[in-house]
């Protein structure tokens, strides 16, 4: 094994044994025992088919929110409007769902609702991209700006003209652009917001991640994120470029909406899917921005959202969220380690 290999595996364990140790002394300072709080975790979690099936239900969305600040990253870029990017997505799946008519099957009507949360998100982030490549303007800031501007608009939207008489949500979309739930098929799942919606989640993390190696476009967006001179040199144009990763990475967050319209609620209401786009930033990082690390650090939320619910008798709900933190932390901590293990006499490659 190369020195790399072992500087790799030693930084890994040693990280994650400071993630469990800052963890249990959190929860020890709450006032709780660890042994009794990661039980409860795993009761609230695995030991059941709802619990589990709630875990993998949270993973879902974030699986998504996760791999559209990967994308953007890749290409050189910071997506911190990835939040603003589901918000649009949940609401054109709303809109369009409820105004599709309920004669149409689902293989018609159900395309047509996923396929306006991705053009809706791919709108939102392109505008970005299109500010910056046309005038420089830093997509930080242009992807915040549009974050707040959404939230305005969807909050009057929901209260106001989209919401139904009576009720705090917009109408009930067409009947054959609703997901299967899975307790159509296990009844010891029934009650979960488990659907339809993390498959089609995981593949389209997957083709993301297939796009960006395997294609020329997947290509010029790595080329333009990591040497935007040599880029322009081989004619790639990095203004057009970033309009086109931004749009990509809006997409993949608008995709979101299809999991809580489409599946879970049936409707849109306001503060649905609230804080999950940022979330989905933490997911990136801690999956070190690849397709199968995303969807491990997805769960690995999700099994954290939902067991802050079964210990919250005992301790804030919130103390579990600090793995989240110290995740971040750990991995900025291995990835540093690990580049200057790279670069060391005799390091490998991984």
């Amino acid at each position: 094994m190369s020195d790399y290999r072992v500087r790799r595996a030693w930084a890994i364990a040693t990280a994650f044994a400071l993630v469990l140790a800052f963890v249990n002394l959190s929860i020890w300072l709450a006032g709780a025992a660890p042994r009794v709080v990661w039980r409860l975790v795993y009761e609230g979690t695995f030991a059941s088919g709802y619990g589990m099936a709630q875990t993998f239900a949270k993973a879902t969305p974030l699986m998504l929110t996760g791999m559209a600040f990967a994308v953007a990253l890749r290409g050189g870029l910071v997506n911190v409007g990835v939040e603003g990017q589901l918000a649009a997505g949940i609401l054109a799946a709303a809109v369009v769902g409820a105004r599709l008519p309920h004669t149409w099957p689902w293989y018609f009507a159900a395309p047509v609702a996923i396929g306006a949360c991705a053009v809706a998100g791919a709108m939102v982030g392109g505008t970005a991209g299109w500010l910056k490549g046309r005038f420089g303007a830093h997509e930080v800031i242009t992807t915040l700006m549009l974050n707040g501007l959404i939230a305005v608009g969807t909050t009057w939207l929901y209260g106001g003209p989209l919401r139904v008489p009576g009720q705090i949500h917009t109408r009930i979309i067409a009947p054959g652009a609703r997901l299967p739930m899975a307790e159509r098929w296990l009844s010891g799942l029934r009650g979960s917001a488990l659907s339809l919606a993390i498959v089609l989640a995981v593949g389209a993390v997957c083709t993301a991640e297939w796009y960006l190696l395997r294609t020329s476009g997947g290509l010029r967006l790595r080329a333009v994120g990591s040497r935007p001179e040599a880029a322009r040199a081989l004619g790639v144009e990095p203004g057009r470029q970033h309009t086109r990763t931004l749009a990509l990475a809006g997409a993949i967050a608008g995709l979101g909406g299809m999991h809580y319209v489409l599946g879970v609620k049936g409707y849109a209401e306001d503060g649905i899917g609230s804080g999950v786009g940022f979330v989905g930033i933490a997911v990136a990082m801690v999956g070190l921005t690849r397709a199968g690390g995303i969807l491990l650090a997805a769960l690995l939320f999700g099994l954290l959202g939902q067991g802050g619910l079964a210990v919250n008798a005992i301790v804030p709900a919130d103390t579990l969220s600090l793995v989240q933190a110290a995740s971040i932390l750990a991995v900025a901590t291995v990835a540093g380690v690990l580049s200057r293990a790279r670069g060391a006499p005799g390091g490998g490659h991984a």
